[in-house]
């Protein structure tokens, strides 16, 4: 058995495919788990999210950003970007279907016995993996409750980057929601800089990457997101598993066991 999670997948089915034929994936023997953005950017998130459903229980996903664009967007809340790409769910008879799944994953999965963490886009220094655990809890009970949508609709903007803008318990949700989906850069206090979208050379003053700051335990942090760092962080223990598929780059798959990677060109025409 191997456990495989694999960086933002972004609506790339045919790289997904060719990525699970190399690495001889076996739904009844192997475990594979999403680093969040599975949809959107692409040419076929609707044929992302029949693979992910037919794979059953043998495959499972944290949340990212763009997962949660599609959620605020189906359920009413939001209207389509024009460079939004997952038109062919809305319009799909399984829509409902993969909804139904994207509303009932984790925000954050921790796997003990390799003491590793996963997230869409990281933890923040500040946080111990059980006060992670604890706020990721808290952002999935409000996903699945009825007001989700409500909530969807009030994570977009730039106004909370820490704690301290937080007034409310949603503004402390949405918080939550920018650390473990859009964290690129921090300062020493720990504020998010929302703009900065690019290689670790290019870090605004007084910020660097997230994973530059020294954390309080010795948890392995897995996480997507970041396609610019191209699955290299330079800091043990931290691996960046986005390698830009959707850009014309490649598809990874990181071993959880071994940390072993394998990774193929993406097969999408750009």
């Amino acid at each position: 058995m191997a456990t495989w999670i694999v960086g933002d997948v972004q609506g790339c089915n045919a790289s997904l495919g060719v990525l699970l034929d190399r690495l001889g994936f076996s739904p009844s023997r192997d475990q594979l788990w999403l680093a969040g953005d599975l949809i959107n950017r692409g040419p076929d998130s609707l044929g992302v999210m029949k693979r992910v459903l037919a794979l059953g229980n043998s495959c499972n996903a944290v949340l990212g950003n763009h997962d949660l664009h599609y959620l605020a967007t189906v359920l009413g809340w939001r209207k389509p970007r024009p460079k939004d790409t997952f038109h062919d769910i809305l319009q799909a008879p399984e829509r409902d279907a993969i909804t139904r799944w994207l509303r009932s994953r984790p925000m954050l999965v921790r796997f003990d016995t390799w003491r590793t963490v996963l997230t869409h886009a990281g933890l923040p220094f500040m946080w111990t993996v059980d006060e992670a655990q604890q706020r990721a809890r808290e952002l999935e009970r409000k996903l699945r409750s009825e007001s989700a949508g409500r909530f969807l609709a009030s994570m977009y903007g730039d106004a909370l980057g820490h704690d301290e803008d937080a007034r409310t318990p949603l503004d402390r949700l949405i918080v939550t929601t920018n650390y473990l989906t859009r964290m690129r850069f921090l300062d020493e206090r720990g504020r998010m800089d929302f703009a900065a979208k690019e290689t670790v050379d290019k870090a605004p003053e007084g910020y660097q990457p997230w994973f530059r700051y020294p954390r309080p335990d010795d948890w392995r942090i897995v996480f997507g997101h970041w396609a610019a760092l191209q699955g290299h962080t330079g800091v043990p223990g931290f691996e960046a598993i986005d390698t830009g598929c959707v850009w014309g780059g490649r598809l990874t798959a990181y071993q959880l066991e071994t940390g072993e990677r394998v990774s193929v060109p993406a097969q999408e025409k750009s």
